[in-house]
């Protein structure tokens, strides 16, 4: 199992990490965390503005994000599904990532559609004063007839991590950033767009750290369908439960459902520190029934920030995150995936 693991996952290629990393493979940069907050789970019912998939009654998806050895719509839909089979065959969710100006859903996407896997889709972004301007306008007309035109439900996951240091020069400020998540979102309602849910999904440090605010760059419950987070052990090894936990204290508050975006282990870590670390994300998910998905990120960085969350030397974890995907808690079914020919929705609050 552990050899297949790593064949997904051999080459680099530009992924989540790559788009403008600083010292840490998830972007973000070592202070000092804050206690994490009692959080008590949210029980209340949470639903989405009427868009993108429907919402699993009960238990949670899960999917990931494998780096392929050949970045194309066979490659990376064949590294996918051996990811998925040494996890047992049983991932709901397959995710990918497109820098701003690139087309899609393209062939990937058609590829992954296929497999009959729901897909989140992560949009880079760009200057968000320029986004507001106008200028890039035609593009994100274009994007949004494209997703209109794949018909499937998707999660379309915006601008990911906009609260990271390193991004602050193209984010400005959280009053930018909201402004410009409202342009590109209205747009795609103008288009008529009803099968993209919109994510928003800062990183959970942005909740931890006393330097950092991710919840001022929060467009507001009319404007995300999905809340979500990405979580990391750090160099520090936080805990999954202390960085969810911070994250979580936010969620709650919001009638929204829960995906978390990304999850890996980046670092090496003590013998067994690495599989302690994934023990925690299964029974943590089962606590808060407001979390509907987690996708693992799978990938082996050769180059600066040097970093491997494949399971290709770490059995252990491999068998921990095995038996977490084949829990029939996390394996709900799946939504429709059918193409859909129904006018809008009006979105609800």
């Amino acid at each position: 199992m552990a050899a297949v693991f790593a064949l997904a996952c051999l080459v680099p290629a530009v992924a989540a990490c790559d788009f403008g990393s600083a010292d840490r493979p998830d972007g973000g940069t070592t202070t000092a965390a804050a206690p994490p907050p009692t959080v008590t789970p949210r029980t209340s019912p949470v639903r989405t503005t009427g868009r993108g998939p429907e919402l699993p009654e009960k238990g949670a998806w899960v999917g990931a994000w494998v780096k392929p050895q050949f970045h194309n719509a066979t490659g990376r839909a064949a590294a996918y599904d051996d990811f998925n089979r040494a996890a047992g065959g049983q991932l709901t969710i397959a995710h990918m990532f497109h820098e701003w100006n690139e087309a899609f859903p393209g062939a990937t996407e058609r590829a992954f559609q296929s497999q009959g896997k729901l897909q989140m889709i992560s949009w880079q972004g760009t200057d968000t004063r320029s986004t507001v301007s106008g200028v890039y306008d035609s593009l994100i007309r274009q994007r949004a007839a494209d997703v209109k035109e794949f018909g499937v439900p998707v999660l379309l996951r915006y601008r990911w991590e906009m609260d990271r240091p390193n991004l602050a020069a193209s984010m400005h400020s959280p009053e930018d950033y909201v402004a410009a998540w409202k342009h590109v979102r209205a747009i795609f309602t103008e288009a008529g767009v009803t099968n993209a849910a919109w994510v928003w999904c800062p990183h959970a440090d942005g909740f931890a750290e006393p330097d950092r605010d991710a919840a001022a760059y929060y467009p507001g419950d009319d404007q995300v369908d999905w809340l979500c987070a990405d979580v990391y052990p750090g160099p520090e090894w936080n805990s999954f439960t202390d960085r969810m936990d911070h994250f979580m204290a936010f969620a709650q508050k919001h009638p929204r459902p829960v995906v978390i975006g990304e999850f890996g282990l980046t670092q090496e870590g003590r013998p067994g520190q690495r599989a302690n670390w994934m023990r925690e994300v299964g029974p943590y998910l089962k606590k808060h029934p407001q979390i509907k998905a987690a996708v693992y990120f799978a990938a082996r960085q050769t180059t600066k920030p040097l970093y491997d969350s494949t399971f290709g030397s770490d059995p252990e974890s491999a068998a921990v995150f095995r038996e977490m995907a084949t829990d029939p808690y996390f394996n709900p079914p799946p939504p429709d995936l059918s193409v859909s020919s129904a006018p809008p929705s009006v979105p609800s609050r």
